[in-house]
């Protein structure tokens, strides 16, 4: 499905990084940066242009390969890793930061993976995610077309052990990020730092 969703000859995303993300980069370490579900690169080449060492991991190869493209086009470099979600394994105290934005997949596999978030990242670092809530299927504007897939507070704090967040909060805003992200979106927003041990 997303390899020939990423066919399309433009960046159906855009090319720019998603604003959350951008507006809070700072909160990011500056080190190794993983970025889940990362499509077509726009977000871990914008990282990749602030210094970081940026893997984005993707089950499209298509989208992988665009990623590439758009970062050479940019005139920097990532890494990437072709793997489905269901069986990527993150590592233990890999990473100074994840990045999760619109990253949406089945419920047992976002439960895995956010399971994860805090084992793999290293001491002090810090996991970014903007996602849809369930509120976005009244409006139609990006985002997976069932509830199960999406994701809320109450979830997060739930799913993600091990992760104290300083930001978590539900919203409704402007969404334009290409020709699949267009219009008024409910999203979750959250930056969490892990746990001292």
């Amino acid at each position: 499905m997303w390899d020939e969703k990423y066919r399309a000859a433009h960046y159906i995303y855009g090319e720019e990084p998603n604003t959350f993300l951008q507006e809070h980069v700072d909160c990011l370490p500056q080190g190794r940066i993983l970025c889940l579900a990362e499509g077509e690169g726009r977000n871990a080449v914008f990282l990749a242009r602030q210094g970081y060492q940026v893997t984005a991991v993707d089950a499209s190869e298509v989208g992988l390969q665009k990623a590439l493209r758009l970062a050479e086009k940019q005139q920097t470099s990532i890494e990437i890793v072709h793997a489905d979600l269901a069986t990527f394994e993150p590592g233990e105290n890999q990473w100074d930061g994840i990045v999760s934005i619109f990253c949406h997949v089945p419920q047992e596999i976002r439960k895995r993976i956010h399971g994860k978030i805090a084992t793999a990242l290293k001491a002090g670092g810090v996991f970014l995610l903007e996602a849809y809530t369930p509120q976005q299927l009244k409006y139609g504007t990006g985002g997976p077309p069932d509830v199960e897939s999406m994701m809320s507070k109450s979830l997060l704090l739930e799913e993600v052990p091990g992760v104290v967040f300083s930001h978590l909060e539900e919203l409704e805003r402007e969404i334009i990020e290409g020709s699949n992200h267009t219009g008024v979106g409910a999203v979750v927003q959250a930056i969490g730092r892990k746990q001292e041990s």
